[in-house]
């Protein structure tokens, strides 16, 4: 105790961190903080020829004595008082690890001190470890310490796979590293190297076999990089792990290879367009790993910001996450795919939104809306699940920016009003491929796996025959990019301002993830997901088949998934009218029941002038049963918006006593207790209605005083005043319906 207070000495050291593919190969590495290559390596990571070398030739007795060898040091004293000078040391691995570790002036004085040290590092550790310490500092040369980066760097192999010449090069080094630096000739290295074979092969190192084998090995001695295959993925995990010295990744070094290249040849082209930024990744779906990793178009690319990380960069989504409101609305039972949706203008409070091509369909079946990417659908639909419902599945998905950001998250956030990754969405597709599980992929090999359902099984495959389908809007308009694509499952997104564009595809094996655009976030119109990151998303998926050798999977049908009967018209259980069926996915006790009602019966009169209620129906005859649509109001609203020509059944019989007491106008624009807000004082809201089919005109009043009369099927528009407004709408035959709204 009194030696190690008097003269203490400190092992820690600091290396570099490095990178590991799935095979274990180096695909990225740092310097350590004081700028050397010294990366930490075990001793069974390093050929046994070359610890055996590196201890005959240091150090016979290294695993005898107890850090100091008194024989060497006799030997060393008797020969330089002999000589005059300094002719040969005495110092033991244990002495050099103490020299390495503090370099001080060979003196004497701390000759001794490095002995009392040495005999410390004895007391203190096992020799395995004091000869993994020396492997792990012997100096190289330059700024090259330790075997593993001098193996790396000299002859770009791993410790373990050197071959006795090799080895033998590499073991001579450390005492002649001027002399037998790397610019020197293959000759002298090649000379000195077979006079160490012939002293190694004496010692009884090797047989004779291998010696004539390594005499013979040609010098291959040239000092390279070290490879730097996914420089975005190495720079976040030296950010994110700085004292981790080795990181065990999942990439497949082939696949990250092609994908990069597709990435800097296909961003090239769209260059001309002003789109100067790519990003791609790819998850085995099986091993749930991540086997490349490309966060720009060139990390080199300095003019464009290449070294931004666009894997696990936050931006708006776009369309990508509508799948899973779709899924979510399988799974309670709101929607089928043959089910009808609507596609009308609608209010849903303060949000009013609208397509991409500002245009409306009416009425439309579920499968159309989600691979048309249709606004409204998704809007309603996410009101019908919960925007709550929603944002807890994501969080559950790992999306960490919209768990932060959940309580100011509303129904904009199925159309891009969120923040997101490249990542984490690639991870939500890759459960979709795995029937709605969730697993925890992860850019290192996880030391623990766990699984989260997202959707059900039943719901996936429902959401992966939908996206599968190529009749759609988002295929690229170039037919070359479709070519020997493998059948996937795939959702394309735009961000508002054409900032950003996505690609998100996937089959049982495989998910990619591709986004275009500009990391200075500049929006560019030729910028959407169809056009430009589609073609991307395919090229990047016929690299994971190289020889074309695809196999059509056949993905199995759940046990609880089957098809039935359903109305063509809406997509609802069959009603005795419905003359036009087809088959629909259903979950037994999952999907809705309801039977179908798009047409009803009506009594009218026989020249078809007006209709009758039960009650002034002719009690000996005079009127006749027809059939006419019965669609919702909302669609019915649309129809006499857009002047779409309808059936419409013909108004009550005037001279009914009782229509009094039929249906009052329902006030569908603005909606009741809701807060509007107004950015200028003369801006005005929309007031509508919908009416029983007796009514012609409609009133209108704010807060009791009339503002005007309208035909039912017009709109009518009014300047609010701030603060409660109560809106009356009364219909020709009396009957009235009173709202009220905030203005702020």
């Amino acid at each position: 105790m009194i030696v190690k207070f008097l003269f203490p000495y400190n092992v820690k050291t600091t290396y570099g961190q490095v990178v590991l593919s799935s095979d274990n190969n180096i695909i990225g590495a740092t310097l350590n903080t004081t700028d050397k290559w010294r990366l930490h390596i075990e001793n069974d990571s390093v050929s046994n020829f070359f610890k055996r070398a590196i201890i005959e030739k240091e150090d016979q007795w290294f695993y005898y004595h107890f850090g100091v060898d008194p024989l060497a040091i006799g030997r060393a004293f008797m020969n330089n008082l002999l000589t005059g000078k300094r002719t040969s040391g005495a110092s033991t691995i244990s002495m050099q690890v103490i020299r390495l570790l503090e370099p001080k002036e060979r003196t004497y004085w701390n000759k001794i001190v490095e002995v009392l040290k040495a005999i410390q590092l004895e007391i203190t550790y096992s020799k395995d470890e004091i000869l993994n310490l020396y492997l792990n500092l012997i100096p190289f040369g330059g700024n090259i310490e330790g075997i593993y980066s001098a193996s790396l760097l000299y002859l770009q192999k791993k410790p373990l796979l050197l071959s006795p010449a090799e080895a033998c090069l590499l073991s001579i080094i450390p005492n002649r590293p001027t002399s037998l630096a790397i610019n020197s000739s293959k000759k002298q290295l090649k000379k000195e190297r077979n006079i160490w074979l012939e002293r190694y092969y004496e010692m009884g190192l090797f047989d004779k076999s291998t010696l004539n084998t390594a005499l013979t090995e040609p010098i291959y001695f040239q000092r390279k990089k070290i490879n730097n295959l996914t420089p975005h993925l190495n720079q976040r995990l030296y950010n994110e792990h700085p004292l981790q010295l080795s990181f065990s990744t999942g990439i497949n070094e082939k696949v990250q290879i092609r994908a990069q290249k597709i990435v800097k040849n296909y961003s090239k082209v769209i260059q001309s367009y002003g789109i100067q930024n790519a990003a791609a990744i790819i998850i085995d779906n099986q091993n749930h790993k991540i086997i490349a990793y490309i966060g720009s178009q060139d990390f080199e690319d300095d003019q464009n910001a290449g070294q931004v990380d666009g894997v696990k960069a936050v931006r708006s989504p776009g369309s990508t996450l509508k799948p899973l409101v779709y899924g979510m609305g399988f799974d309670k039972g709101l929607i089928t795919p043959q089910q009808m949706i609507l596609d009308v203008p609608t209010d849903f409070g303060t949000y009013s939104p609208m397509n991409y091509d500002q245009k409306f369909r009416g009425n439309i079946t579920v499968q159309e809306a989600l691979t048309q990417s249709l606004n409204i659908p998704a809007v309603a639909l996410l009101e019908g699940v919960g925007i709550h419902n929603f944002v807890q599945k994501l969080t559950l998905a790992e999306f960490s920016t919209i768990q932060r950001q959940q309580k100011r998250l509303g129904l904009s956030t199925v159309l891009g009003g969120c923040g997101v990754t490249l990542e984490e969405l690639s991870k939500l597709y890759s459960s979709f491929a795995n029937k709605g599980v969730y697993h925890n992929i992860s850019v290192l090999k996880p030391t623990e796996e766990h699984e989260t359902e997202i959707i059900s099984k039943e719901s996936a495959y429902m959401l992966r025959e939908i996206l599968s389908t190529l009749k759609r809007p988002d295929l690229p308009n170039n037919p070359q990019n479709s070519i020997n694509v493998p059948k996937i499952a795939w959702k394309t997104g735009t961000s508002y301002g054409r900032k950003d564009a996505w690609s998100i595809g996937y089959n049982s094996k495989y998910t990619v993830g591709v986004w275009c655009g500009n990391f200075s976030n500049e929006g560019v119109q030729e910028l959407t997901g169809a056009e430009i990151a589609t073609p991307l998303l395919f090229r990047v998926f016929r690299s994971l088949y190289p020889s074309n050798n695809v196999v059509e999977e056949e993905v199995e049908v759940p046990d609880n998934l089957f098809k039935r009967n359903v109305c063509a018209v809406t997509g609802l259980v069959p009603n005795h009218f419905c003359d036009h069926q087809i088959n629909d996915w259903y979950i037994p006790l999952v999907s809705s029941t309801k039977r179908c009602t798009h047409k009803k019966v009506v009594f009218i009169h026989p020249n078809e002038k007006f209709s009758y209620c039960s009650e002034c129906l002719p009690k000996h005859g005079g009127y006749i049963k027809k059939s006419y649509p019965n669609p919702p109001k909302d669609l019915t609203q649309y129809y006499i918006d857009e002047k779409i020509p309808f059936p419409f059944a013909p108004p009550h019989n005037p001279n009914c006593q009782s229509m009094i007491s039929g249906n009052p106008p329902e006030i569908v624009s603005p909606l009741d207790g809701r807060t509007y807000y107004v950015s200028q004082t003369n801006a005005e809201l929309e007031l509508k209605a919908i009416t029983s089919n007796d009514v012609d005109y409609v009133f209108w009043y704010v807060n009791d005083h009339f503002k005007g009369k309208i035909h039912k099927r017009e709109t009518f528009f009014y300047k609010p005043s701030l603060g409660k407004n109560k809106i009356s709408c009364s219909d020709d035959k009396g009957r009235n319906t009173d709202i009220s709204i905030f203005v702020k």
